[in-house]
């Protein structure tokens, strides 16, 4: 499976409600008289998928040179969790029907040829490949259409993305929106209208990943909403669907859903880093809101330990300073670079910057949101301050 560049990566979407900080345990196999790499993965179905060829190596500190030792138990890419005695979507929390459905064949071919000891019915041991659960399927995340990349996860207006330059190829930007699910984030009123931070920092994000994908990179939407796109308007509908990537459910609990995202981007860290990527970044963004109804300029957050994440921060500052300079002569800006020990900061593996787009609180930062035109402007923005980084 050969990974597109420059594709935003939408894949075979599906819900888990189980916590990502308690990752079920992975299938072990004894190497056999014979087997090597390509024959134990064929002998579990897994052969097929790049991405669980990849992992193998990673989950057993292997180089790809090295051989396997007879009798020795390897680690594989393949899940397993207690089955629940109702169904697989159940026991997973899956929404996709026909994911379960791939699933459940590849437990019963894998029982069929007895590899599989058990029915999962019966011994209540569900095994579920790396590669449904993780990796991505670029022929499930778009499609040509006229010489244009389609990307419905923008909504029908901005789906078709044109490739303008590639002078991103070959990085790769994880987008975070702030909360979603059963969380909002932060509120605020607007002329009777319940105003969420999940939905406005969703449309930057968006429209931010779009301005990455013209150019070359490959864009994650970590959270993501499959029927909002990029919307218009000033008052963008509050719903509760917003899911994690591969359509994971977004859990109740703060650290439940920390977990969830860190984890995510982990192991999509880890897949790409193994394929070769030198340069990937973590965006976070945000509405902060504080209760003094002040006006606050975009500010940014590193980890204290991170030195590439506070000079990425320090970019994006320079290059948000210049735009108010030029934009808003006689307002100032005095938008900071700050070290903080937050979890998405301190637990993920890629450049990170955390980003504070203004004040839900203030009326006056309100107007940055509430303008369709001032979202993309934000958006454009941070674009120019991460396609000039230079690491």
């Amino acid at each position: 499976m050969k990974l597109l560049r420059g594709v935003i990566l939408i894949g075979i979407c599906w819900s888990v409600s189980f916590s990502l900080f308690a990752d079920p345990e992975n299938l072990t196999a004894k190497v056999g008289k014979g087997e090597g790499v390509m024959t134990l993965l064929k002998k579990y179905n897994l052969y097929d998928s790049d991405c669980n060829q990849t992992h193998f190596y990673q989950l057993n500190n292997l180089d790809p040179t090295d051989g396997l030792k007879l009798g020795v138990e390897y680690k594989l890419p393949v899940f397993i969790y207690k089955y629940n005695g109702q169904s697989i979507r159940a026991t997973l929390g899956i929404k996709a029907y026909n994911e379960a459905l791939k699933i459940q064949k590849f437990n019963e071919t894998l029982t069929k040829s007895k590899v599989k000891k058990g029915d999962y019915r019966k011994d209540k041991k569900l095994w579920v490949p790396y590669h449904l659960m993780v990796c991505p399927d670029e022929n499930d995340e778009t499609n040509i259409v006229s010489g244009s990349r389609v990307f419905p996860i923008f909504g029908k207006k901005h789906e078709k993305v044109k490739l303008k330059s590639n002078k991103l190829k070959g990085k790769i930007y994880y987008i975070v929106s702030g909360h979603g699910g059963p969380d909002p984030g932060a509120l605020n009123r607007s002329g009777g209208r319940k105003i969420c931070e999940d939905e406005y920092s969703y449309d930057v994000a968006l429209r931010l990943a779009r301005n990455l994908l013209e150019h070359g990179a490959i864009a994650y939407m970590i959270i993501r909403d499959e029927n909002d796109g990029i919307r218009s308007g000033a008052i963008l509908k509050a719903d509760k669907d917003e899911v994690c990537w591969k359509n994971r459910a977004i859990p109740i609990r703060q650290k439940s859903r920390l977990f969830q995202r860190s984890t995510v981007v982990n192991k999509l860290y880890d897949y790409h880093k193994q394929k070769g990527y030198k340069e990937q970044y973590l965006l976070m963004l945000h509405i902060d809101s504080r209760g003094n109804n002040k006006r606050i300029d975009v500010f940014f957050y590193n980890h204290p330990t991170s030195k590439a994440g506070r000079k990425l921060g320090l970019h994006l500052q320079k290059i948000i300073k210049g735009k108010y300079a030029k934009h808003q002569k006689k307002r100032g800006y005095k938008g900071k670079v700050s070290s903080r020990d937050l979890h998405m900061l301190r637990e993920t593996k890629p450049t990170s910057v955390f980003i504070e787009m203004g004040n839900i609180k203030s009326e006056a930062d309100l107007q940055r949101f509430l303008k369709e035109s001032n979202r993309q402007a934000l958006a454009n923005w941070l674009f120019e301050g991460l396609s000039s980084f230079k690491p």
